[in-house]
């Protein structure tokens, strides 16, 4: 049983580390907290035997958890120019409207021939 939380601590310290160095370091809350648990575990498990793949496993984990914080406080999400953004939806909208204006709509004779209900007939008469 000591054996299963060692392990399973092993490989949630390790994710945690691995993904506190990555873009996802907001994720590696869950692995780091899962390794402590497991860590803990491990160690009131362990009565009188090697204690070193448990520190290993706090060791990582508080690295994880440190790495994670720092990054948490530290990195700051800067926007860049959004006027070229807006530039570029503008432009996107001024050709979807010509293209629309392009669009031949002799395509869709069969369109009158369609049966409504009542109250669609209603609001499509009160429309036009």
């Amino acid at each position: 049983m000591k054996r299963l939380f060692i392990i399973l601590g092993f490989i949630s310290a390790v994710l945690a580390v691995i993904l506190s160095v990555t873009p996802f370091s907001k994720i590696a809350y869950i692995p780091g907290i899962a390794a402590f648990v497991f860590g803990l575990i491990a160690f009131y498990l362990a009565k009188q035997s090697s204690k070193k793949p448990i520190q290993l496993i706090f060791l990582l984990t508080i690295i994880s958890l440190s790495l994670t914080t720092y990054k948490a406080i530290f990195n700051k999400a800067e926007l860049g120019n959004t006027q070229t953004l807006e530039l570029k939806e503008k432009e996107s909208e001024e050709k979807a409207i010509e293209e629309l204006e392009g669009l031949d709509l002799d395509e869709f004779e069969g369109v009158e021939d369609i049966q409504f209900d009542d109250q669609t007939q209603k609001e499509l008469e009160t429309q036009n």
